[in-house]
């Protein structure tokens, strides 16, 4: 079982290698968003297995725990989105002539 655990951990650690290459030279932010995402929770199964593996509960605490804060940086990344649309809107807006 410990061979199965550590090949499993190997295996998500690359697929985390290559998103970090993705991340690196993606097309978009929307894309680069969802690469880190992607890392994340490579990264977040990765030391769940490690940390089953070696029985270390502190490793799978702190990485419950950063699995609990990771979707407040998907939810800041929509909502600046959100606020750089809403000002382009604004300047366009005001550039053609319409109300303020």
């Amino acid at each position: 079982m410990d061979d199965f655990l550590l090949g499993a951990c190997a295996f998500v650690f690359v697929m985390v290698a290559v998103s970090l290459l993705v991340v690196l030279r993606g097309p978009g932010n929307v894309a680069r968003m969802m690469a880190a995402m992607l890392f994340g929770t490579g990264g977040i199964a990765g030391l769940l297995l490690l940390g089953t593996l070696h029985g270390m509960e502190i490793v799978i605490n702190v990485v419950l725990t950063l699995a609990l804060l990771a979707p407040f940086a998907t939810i800041a990344f929509v909502r600046a989105g959100s606020v750089l649309v809403r000002d382009e809107a604004d300047a366009a807006a005001h550039t053609e002539g319409g109300p303020p």
